[in-house]
């Protein structure tokens, strides 16, 4: 099934790329999109077309912050009839939780998870799509960032952000926007805050107004409610580093037996090993292609018990080595690998 996207994912995407000297109806018609068409909010769009629409775009205006740029205005109002009901939460966990089981509504293709690590909350994104997506995903950590800061204060400063790719040669869009250190090739890509600053109480917050947004949300909401499928391959791509991606601990996850999860994904003309394996090939490409990860680090990544394990999977599914098929990306000679000191 195709990821779809809000329009409103495109918020701004005109006059940033007016602003970096690009032509903004040009760029959306190479892309398949009607101008007229992604003006209407609402409106649901292909998810890989909208995140190839912003790099192919960052790339023809050479601006390797064009997503993030796209981001320095977003307001609450940006999610739609979501917005209501994240305003009036309690506290800023509260409405990033309620964010995270609503996330389909905004982009089926974006995964956001919140971590506790003692007195710190790890917020992570990421987009479960094996094509390059740095816009995207500075999008939506920038996004993310001016959520929080909406629901808190506006003085608020998170400890970090953290993102997957390497550092653009110029840093001052990043550091004008959070206002705290930003690191790149990182293990993740998203915020770093303290605990405490998510259960503080919101003042905007109104119990009788969440009840009636909930209402709205659940009756009129654009786009579809989250399949069995989505939900399970989410799931999968949070625990696959654990070795927690099983039938068993996913179907627990989701409060669902192991059988009704079996059901409810045979319903959908699908299994969880379909699943499982659709998104470590997906991962697996990505990963592979980018020097930054060595081949035993992804094994890891994927949830492998061993490197030799992994690279056996890996040759059966594509036909190579972990080590030829990066070669051959990267448009170099396998050979040119081979000697022991260039393997990863």
């Amino acid at each position: 099934m195709v990821a779809l996207v809000r329009a409103a994912a495109l918020t701004d995407f005109s006059e940033v790329m007016r602003e970096v000297g690009g032509n903004p109806e040009d760029a959306l018609r190479r892309a398949g999109l009607r101008p007229a068409l992604v003006r209407e909010r609402d409106q649901l769009l292909d998810a890989t077309t909208t995140a190839r629409l912003l790099e192919d775009s960052a790339q023809v205006t050479r601006c390797e912050t064009l997503g993030l740029r796209m981001a320095r205005a977003r307001q609450l109002s940006n999610f739609g009839a979501l917005s209501l009901l994240l305003q009036h939460q309690a506290t800023l966990r509260i409405a990033l939780q309620t964010l995270i089981a609503h996330v389909h509504l905004l982009n089926e293709a974006l995964m956001i998870e919140l971590e506790d690590a003692g007195d710190l909350v790890i917020l992570r994104e990421d987009f479960l799509s094996d094509s390059p997506h740095r816009q995207s995903i500075e999008l939506a950590v920038g996004v993310l960032f001016r959520m929080c800061e909406a629901l808190l204060l506006p003085g608020w400063r998170p400890q970090s952000v953290s993102f997957q790719h390497a550092a653009p040669q110029d840093l001052s869009v990043h550091r004008q926007h959070f206002r705290c250190p930003v690191n790149f090739n990182a293990n993740l890509s998203g915020i770093v805050c303290r605990a405490s600053d998510l259960d503080e109480p919101n003042p905007m917050a109104d119990p009788v107004l969440a009840r009636y947004a909930q209402t709205i949300v659940e009756t009129s909401g654009p786009g579809r409610q989250a399949s069995m499928a989505q939900q399970v391959r989410r799931a999968i791509y949070l625990t696959l580093p654990s070795g927690g991606a099983t039938s068993k601990t996913v179907a627990q996850g989701l409060g669902l037996s192991t059988r009704t999860l079996q059901r409810e994904l045979m319903a959908e003309a699908t299994t969880f090993s379909d699943l499982l394996e659709d998104i470590r090939a997906n991962l697996a490409r990505r990963y592979v292609a980018d020097p930054r990860y060595r081949i035993a680090q992804i094994a890891e990544m994927l949830g492998y018990g061993s490197h030799s394990t992994f690279t056996r999977w890996f040759t059966s599914t594509f036909g190579a080595s972990p080590h030829v098929w990066r070669a051959r990306a990267a448009g170099t000679q396998p050979a040119a690998i081979s000697a022991p000191s260039a393997v990863p």
